[in-house]
Order: C-alpha cells, then sequence, then structure tokens
C-alpha cells in the first residue's frame, strides 16, 4: 500500500485469464477477496487482470514480486498448454519448475495411471512452493515467495484463499482494520472545496481522504470520506468539519 492508515499490509490479486478480457466471462474473484480480507481488517490495494500471454504474465509477476505484496493469484494452474501461471511465475522468479513430490502424491493417489502424461503437469512448481489445499476437490494451489496461487473457480478459489490469509494472519480480525467516517454537504460542487482538501491532506496525509460528487435533481451534494486508524479518523473529523464552518459550508 502506499503507507497511509492502519493497514501497511499491501495486498495484490493477478486475475488471469483471455475470457475475461474478452467478456465471456465476469470476474467474481474479487469481491469474495475483499470480504475475506474484510474479515481481517484488511483491504485490496490493487487488481491486476491479464490474459494468456505468457510474456505479458511473465512481466506482471516480475512487478508484482518487486511489489513486495501480498498477492493472490486466480487461474492458470490447471494442466492444459493454457494454464501458464506455474512457468511465468518460477520465471519471474528466476527458479527451475520441478515436480512436487507431496502434489505428485495427492495426483497418483487420486488418479492412479491416469494422472500420467498430462495432470502431472499441474504438480511441476516453482522450486521452494509449498502447498494450498482444495477442500473442493482435492487439487491444491500453491505459495511461491508471497504469492498465493489459486484456481480461477471461484467455488474453489475462495475458501483457498481464506486458508491463506488465515495461516498467514491468524491473530487479525475486523477490529484490525481501518475505519471510515462520512459527511455529506447540499448546495456545494468539488471545486469549492478543494482548498478544504488541500489543508487536510497537508494535516493528514497518513489518512485516505476523498470527494465523491453525487448527481441530484435539485441540488449538487458531495460527500466526504475520511478512512484510516479510528483515533486519526476521529481528529481529521474535528478538524474538517473546522474547516468546512469557516468556508462557510457547514453552520456548526
Amino acid at each position: 500500500m502506499d503507507g497511509r492508515g492502519s493497514n501497511t499490509i499491501e495486498i495484490g490479486a493477478v486475475i488471469i485469464g483471455d475470457e475475461l478480457l474478452s467478456g465471456k466471462r465476469r470476474d467474481r474473484h474479487q469481491g469474495h477477496l475483499t470480504e475475506a480480507l474484510a474479515q481481517k481488517g484488511l483491504e485490496l490495494a490493487w487488481i491486476r487482470i491479464v490474459g494468456d500471454n505468457a510474456r505479458l504474465l511473465t512481466q506482471t509477476f516480475r512487478e508484482t514480486l518487486a511489489s513486495g505484496a501480498e498477492v493472490f493469484s486466480f487461474g492458470g494452474i490447471g494442466a492444459t498448454p493454457d494454464d501458464r501461471t506455474r512457468a511465468c511465475l518460477a520465471e519471474a522468479l528466476g527458479r527451475p519448475l520441478a515436480p512436487h513430490p507431496e502434489f505428485m502424491a495427492i495426483l497418483e493417489q487420486r488418479f492412479g495411471a491416469d494422472a500420467w502424461p498430462h495432470r502431472v503437469r499441474m504438480a511441476e512448481l516453482p522450486e521452494g512452493a509449498s502447498l494450498i489445499p482444495n477442500p473442493v476437490n482435492g487439487i491444491p494451489g500453491f505459495s511461491c515467495q508471497q504469492h498465493h496461487c489459486v484456481p480461477g473457480f471461484p467455488a474453489m478459489a475462495e475458501p483457498m484463499a481464506r486458508w491463506v490469509l488465515e495461516q498467514r494472519f491468524p491473530d487479525r480480525d475486523a477490529a484490525a482494520g481501518a475505519v471510515e467516517e462520512v459527511l455529506r454537504l447540499e448546495n456545494v460542487t468539488e471545486s469549492r472545496l478543494v482548498p478544504v482538501l488541500e489543508a487536510m491532506e497537508a494535516a493528514f496525509p497518513d489518512l485516505r481522504i476523498s470527494c465523491l460528487p453525487r448527481m441530484d435533481r435539485h441540488a449538487p451534494q458531495v460527500e466526504l470520506g475520511l478512512r484510516g486508524p479510528r483515533a486519526r479518523v476521529t481528529e481529521a473529523q474535528a478538524a474538517l468539519r473546522q474547516h468546512l464552518i469557516a468556508g462557510g459550508f457547514l453552520t456548526h
């Protein structure tokens, strides 16, 4: 993240698949991940949607690895030729792909001889990877250097992502997250509030300060938001009201 607010853990998501870019399917991972993060007092900092192009996917992983973020990667871990997450992440890490013994055993136990020659490809993971259990069909995902790769099927991806969050942040809950306070003003336009917003940004650089106009047939409206640690938001809320009173936007 950008360092603002109480949440100093940066969480990102890479959502993979040509079908998302073409419009054949709509993404459902963002909503599920956002909800799971909120229960740990965490927030999603960014999302990247990438197709199945190996060059672009490898470059994406190079950039997300460099960010130092905890990254959830959705899709591209099956056994077909267009499932490139494993190979692209390995290349971005500068590590070889290698058969994961525990993953191989899972495949052999479940499929027997039918695990060969294609399904076993799913067990070729970046060197040093650990497994993410899949409660739906037993075929795991994997984690490697703060990147957590799960299937593109939301029904599998959601519980697997929640398992990762519980392993990574066992002591966190919703109370650890940021709070938000909102103030709505009527008969005010965004442009008139610029000096107030600039003053608030200067005084409270650690908070997220937002200004959202709302359409109304009768009068312009603006919604001002303050988000961050509770004590700082309370302090900022008082300061904001003083600025608005001084500017004639509020009477008290």
